[in-house]
């Protein structure tokens, strides 16, 4: 069954790169492409769109799921910056309409999502840990979804091993020189011209270092992952966080 799919933020870069591949896939239909100042799910819902995708910024998209939600469109959010009040609000939504899903992936790179689970499962074998995340220097928010939820897994993991908080003996700091603290690990966002989307997990133990590292050079990289969520999410009542989970891997 051919899927109708509307695209929001589609004039950005992840967003006509995403109008591509759908217009590529047999099984999908473009049928809206939604940019500034037109009314989102209004337009949605006269193209007939059963599927949203959003690749807007953190401060629209949180209303266009709501809307969609309201309106019985499933979604798919590529847009980073959602925070736990932010998925809170999404859950208590989706109660009232119970057949409509909304998949939230901080990164639809299959490689990414693979970092993510390896760096959980190394984590709680060694004393430190800390993330760099390197991004291009238009990304309105930092750090990165993908940092943020790597930390959230890494976090939990160690937390679930009963491993201790990493050694640190700063006692002396400018301000934002030892990164943030997101879920108690260090995570360093760099903004740069040249660079798409890259992360860099460091685990340390006396004597040695892990490093696990993912580059997206290309927003080629994010499509198969923006193609399998909309594939599922019709299927997928609910909250679904993570690519991990329609890739079972969760």
């Amino acid at each position: 069954m051919m899927i109708k799919v509307g695209v929001v933020g589609s004039s950005g870069g992840m967003g006509a790169a995403t109008c591509a591949a759908i217009e590529a896939a047999d099984d999908l239909e473009l049928v809206a492409r939604v940019g500034r100042g037109q009314e989102v799910v209004e337009t949605l819902a006269a193209a007939g769109a059963q599927v949203a995708v959003d690749f807007t910024h953190p401060d629209a998209v949180v209303e266009t799921i709501k809307g969609c939600v309201e309106a019985g469109i499933h979604v798919v959010v590529g847009t980073s910056g959602l925070d736990g009040a932010g998925l809170g609000s999404i859950r208590g939504w989706l109660e009232s309409t119970p057949r409509v899903g909304v998949v939230v992936a901080p990164n639809f790179s299959i490689g990414a999502v693979l970092m993510m689970k390896m760096a959980a499962q190394a984590a709680p074998y060694f004393e430190s840990v800390e993330l760099v995340e390197l991004h291009r220097a238009s990304k309105p928010d930092a750090p990165s979804g993908t940092a943020a939820r790597t930390a959230e897994l890494v976090a939990q993991a160690r937390s679930d091993a009963g491993v201790p908080a990493s050694p640190d003996a700063t006692t002396h700091e400018t301000t934002g020189a030892r990164g943030a603290s997101v879920h108690g690990v260090r995570v360093h966002s760099v903004r740069l011209r040249g660079l798409l989307a890259h992360q860099e997990v460091l685990l340390g133990n006396e004597g040695e270092v892990l490093t696990i590292r993912h580059d997206s050079l290309d927003r080629s990289s994010f499509m198969p992952g923006v193609l399998l969520a909309v594939r599922a999410v019709t299927s997928r009542p609910g909250l679904t966080v993570g690519l991990e989970h329609l890739l079972d891997l969760a």
